[in-house]
């Protein structure tokens, strides 16, 4: 029995990419004119309601046409606010529906490219989709498994992220650690290899944070306060005052919430609390990006400080914020940002440090970690695997797209 055309996807929180395999060798679809992966963003066009997907959806946004943007809809799956219905391109749909959509247009392209027919789709998975609630990471394979047959796929399977992305390693013989970290959540698996290749997988384990997390933690700390957060409102019934709200900060600060703040509710909030605020032109501010629908934008200035600052040598860089006020920006020095992620550094230590006890393995036995994911270049990142794995070599020559390439070398043999 032929095996199906089966489609190996990455469906990433920040990007996506698709693959199959080519003489026992990954390769990787152009999903987009010269690329191999786009960012998964949706913009649904104000005036036509087409949808546009990945780069273009972002050019839609910079370019400040009229419509709705989204990101990181991926950490909606196994939540309520995945099923709720909003206007969209002159439509009532789910977030469901415009996972499954997206999903639709990589299957279009993908089948454009190649010339082929892909009825089975073999898709990534973080080890948990949330970290501590089982019912919610049970219910969010769910989802997306009716995303992809909603997309038009007849079957889908799943394979682990960090597993994925051992696939396309080069083996080495001894103790490893994948270390993979999301848009959305990290990964972490133990595995042993032998002199022949033979691999083991020891223990997976996964926690829900991830790099959208770092870049809202920034946020909070550096932009935010040039909006609001911290400054004190004045009492509506006394002489004295409160510290504003942190609600709209916190869902301005984070990539999927962004959408959920462009209502009239929330605008007539943020002009109340300019009105009794002792800094009025913080606030002035807020509401600016909540009028003009700049939460996206205020989070695609502070990604791309995050990564200017972990540069080789660069010991700062800035949150450039000159769409709101011209010559506006937030600082961050390297040592910030190590400061700022302390307590998620821990957190994701933490979590190495419990794969490896899953797996009866001592850390000073594994002799590589391998790399994956854009935010685990982070150096503070890096420096906490090496200090827990000290004889450990690290490996991030693949690390974007190592987990596409493994489901596109398992995607033939996924429904065999």
């Amino acid at each position: 029995m032929t095996a199906p055309a089966t489609l190996g996807i990455d469906f990433g929180t920040s990007n996506s990419a698709a693959g199959v395999a080519v003489a026992g060798q990954p390769y990787l679809i152009e999903l987009e004119p010269g690329e191999q992966s786009l960012p998964t963003a949706v913009f649904f066009d104000g005036q036509t309601g087409r949808m546009r997907i990945g780069n273009s959806a972002i050019r839609a946004l910079t370019a400040g046409e009229e419509g709705r943007f989204m990101r990181a809809l991926k950490s909606l799956l196994g939540t309520p606010l995945l099923h709720e219905e909003r206007r969209l391109g002159g439509e009532r749909l789910t977030f469901a529906d415009v996972i499954a959509r997206f999903l639709a247009e990589l299957k279009r392209r993908a089948e454009t490219q190649t010339r082929m027919t892909f009825t089975h789709a073999l898709s990534g998975r973080p080890v948990r989709f949330h970290s501590k609630d089982e019912d919610r990471n049970l219910r969010a394979e769910e989802d997306l498994r009716a995303c992809y047959l909603k997309a038009g796929f007849e079957d889908v399977c799943f394979m682990l992220e960090p597993e994925a992305a051992l696939r396309a390693t080069s083996p080495r013989e001894g103790l490893g650690l994948i270390v993979d970290i999301g848009g959305g959540t990290s990964d972490f698996t133990a595995f042993r290899q032998e002199a022949d290749g033979a691999t083991q997988i020891l223990a997976s384990h996964g926690i829900r944070l991830g790099g959208t997390d770092f870049d809202q933690c920034i946020s909070l700390a550096k932009v935010m306060p040039l909006l609001g957060r911290g400054s004190q409102i004045r009492d509506s019934f006394g002489p004295g005052t409160l510290p504003a709200p942190n609600r709209i900060f916190n869902d301005l600060s984070s990539w999927q919430m962004i959408p959920f703040l462009y209502t009239p509710e929330e605008l007539r909030a943020a002009r109340d609390l300019m009105r009794h605020a002792v800094e009025p032109e913080r606030f002035a501010r807020l509401v600016s990006t909540l009028e003009d629908q700049l939460g996206h934008d205020l989070a695609f200035a502070v990604e791309a400080a995050k990564i200017a600052v972990n540069q080789p040598h660069a010991d700062a860089a800035s949150v450039n914020l000159g769409l709101l006020e011209q010559g506006l920006q937030a600082p961050l020095a390297s040592r910030d940002l190590n400061t700022l992620l302390e307590a998620q550094m821990q957190e994701l230590l933490q979590a190495a440090r419990d794969t490896l006890r899953q797996a009866d393995v001592a850390p000073k036995d594994i002799g590589r970690i391998v790399l994956v994911g854009g935010s685990a270049l982070l150096s503070c990142l890096q420096d906490r695997m090496v200090e827990l794995c000290p004889a450990a070599k690290t490996e991030s020559d693949h690390a974007l797209s190592a987990v596409a390439d493994g489901l596109a070398l398992a995607a033939a043999d996924a429904f065999a």
